[in-house]
């Protein structure tokens, strides 16, 4: 559904942007066409807000490298981090006791898991088993410059030895759909599952989703989901879209969220954010 149009004004008060795969191209840079895109639209009076799965230690050195002084929604929107302040706003941890007892029964049902979490904190380190790190090590911070290095755990007691914001699954006989599926049917009524990406499986206080942080943050604007355009490209972003009053998916998104988009745009390395923006900036700027 579209949000209202007003005369001579951006449509939007809000642009909310996934970051992996939709507002970062694939060699983790944004296009200049895409800056153009957004700073028009902040300039018509428009917020743009960072929504990412990433917790703040693996979203802040891109952010900084981008220039962004924004807000920023972090792991899946357990945190909300302020980039220009360089301070953590607000932080929602994962119950560890729950969780490894939802690990020990979805381990019960389909065997043996590869493990990592992330560690609560505006300094938290993604800890691995040795087994996740073989397999997935690279998907994390893969050839960003600043990106913190993951820390291998030498037992499975020492990740959860320190609060944790959210716990990575990875088994090494399912895909990343069919892990979910599975951990969904049995451990869905305690903690949230979400599909963020390739090995990128994740298990959530439960509730927790990107539109619960991102609401967050725009209540401190002053801001609505009616009067909000999202952009997303995996599962983990359908609640956003669906918080927003327009919901875009990046060519190439997951099916899941190509089926709630209100529409589907050009992929992140074809500029698909700056294609809609500039289409809603045209009245403004005729």
């Amino acid at each position: 559904m579209s949000g209202p149009s007003l005369p001579h004004r951006f449509p939007y008060r809000l642009v909310a942007t996934d970051l992996d795969g939709t507002l970062l191209r694939s060699d983790h840079t944004i296009s200049q066409r895409t800056r153009d895109a957004l700073a028009a639209a902040q300039a018509a009076g428009a917020e743009h807000i960072v929504v990412t799965g990433r917790s703040v230690v693996w979203t802040r050195h891109i952010l900084d490298q981008l220039g962004y002084v924004g807000l920023a929604v972090c792991a899946q929107g357990a945190e909300l981090y302020h980039a220009g302040e360089h301070r953590l706003l607000t932080s929602v941890t994962l119950d560890r006791a729950l969780a490894g007892s939802a690990v020990a029964t979805l381990e019960s049902a389909i065997g043996p898991l590869y493990l990592a979490v992330n560690r609560d904190g505006l300094d938290g380190d993604v800890v691995m088993e040795p087994e996740f790190h073989a397999v997935a090590g690279g998907t994390y911070g893969a050839g960003e410059a600043g990106a913190p290095r993951p820390v291998r755990a030498r037992g499975r007691a020492e990740l959860f030895a320190e609060p944790i914001s959210k716990v990575y699954l990875l088994h090494p006989g399912l895909t990343t759909d069919e892990l979910a599926t599975a951990a969904r049917a049995r451990i869905g009524d305690r903690v949230g599952i979400v599909v963020s990406g390739e090995h990128l499986v994740e298990m959530l206080p439960l509730g927790l989703t990107k539109a619960t942080g991102l609401s967050l943050a725009a209540r401190r604007l002053g801001v609505r989901g009616s009067q909000a355009v999202a952009f997303g490209d995996m599962p983990n972003d359908i609640p956003m879209l669906t918080w927003a009053a327009h919901g875009v998916a990046m060519a190439g998104a997951h099916p899941e969220l190509r089926a709630v988009a209100d529409e589907v745009t050009t992929s992140n390395d074809a500029d698909g954010i700056a294609e809609v923006l500039e289409r809603l900036l045209r009245p403004v700027l005729d």
